[in-house]
């Protein structure tokens, strides 16, 4: 039987742990081969041990304009092409003054916007001049939030975040409408709570935790865990999606759908 991904070739840039890092390994066993980009060495000494011999780890800060371009060439190296970029780095910047609008510092703004679309745009900007070198058209995928079109004002505030996902969206589709002549497809997957290393604060408050069960309805109610969002990656990555550019998933359990009980 045929692997989704059979002899692609992906770049995951914040591939390392969490969403990036059970993509790959989902990748993987769909016959892809990986590059995979963290900022620790030691978490992609770990991820790359976990890739079956079918993913290089390579360190890097997402936020570096070299570091996409990098990490595409040496995709292009290794297995002698490049076919697909997630996009999953990003964060919260909550810690560095990102919050309610009243109290957002303008170093908490920027070091958001830097962290969640700068960094994207960078990525972004470098698979699409491969492809585009190559003449082989591409898939490009960039992880988004429901936040950015779907606030939770009690626990969520924080606006340069849900800013900087909110502009995903309109990035992604203003590239995908741009290249679509050129067969580079361009999409994005907007998650809700998934308990990753960002997610920390609410996955360990039980107030938080309480609310989602019931603005995340879907199976039982409950926060997400990384290989939910796997099988929608493998499909925008794979030539399943041939025909599919400038759109917006949300995997989020239901939570743009439900009102969550305080």
């Amino acid at each position: 039987m045929s692997q989704w991904l059979e002899q692609k070739r992906i770049v995951i840039i914040g591939g390392t742990t969490g969403l990036g890092l059970s993509a790959a390994k989902a990748f993987v066993e769909e016959g892809a081969s990986v590059i995979v980009v963290g900022r620790d060495a030691q978490n992609g000494r770990l991820a790359e041990a976990q890739l079956r011999g079918k993913g290089i780890a390579i360190s890097g800060d997402a936020t570096d304009p070299t570091t996409a371009q990098t990490a595409i060439e040496r995709c292009q190296e290794a297995f002698g092409g490049f076919d697909g970029l997630y996009h999953v780095a990003g964060g919260s910047g909550r810690r560095q003054g990102d919050g309610p609008l009243h109290e957002l510092s303008l170093d908490g703004w920027n070091y958001t916007v830097e962290l969640n679309l700068t960094s994207l745009m960078l990525s972004n900007q470098a698979a699409v001049q491969a492809f585009l070198e190559q003449g082989t058209g591409g898939t490009i995928l960039n992880m988004g939030s429901v936040l950015g079109y779907s606030p939770s004002p009690t626990y969520f505030a924080t606006h340069a975040y849900a800013a900087t996902k909110s502009a995903v969206i309109g990035f992604t589709k203003s590239i995908a409408a741009y290249y679509a002549h050129n067969n580079i497809r361009i999409n994005v997957l907007a998650p809700a709570l998934v308990e990753t290393p960002m997610a920390q604060r609410a996955a360990q408050d039980d107030t938080i935790l309480s609310f989602v069960h019931t603005k995340q309805p879907l199976d039982g109610g409950r926060i997400g865990q990384p290989g939910d969002l796997d099988g929608a990656a493998v499909y925008f990555l794979s030539d399943a999606s041939r025909f599919t550019t400038g759109q917006v998933l949300s995997v989020d359990g239901g939570w743009s759908i439900s009102e969550g009980q305080m």
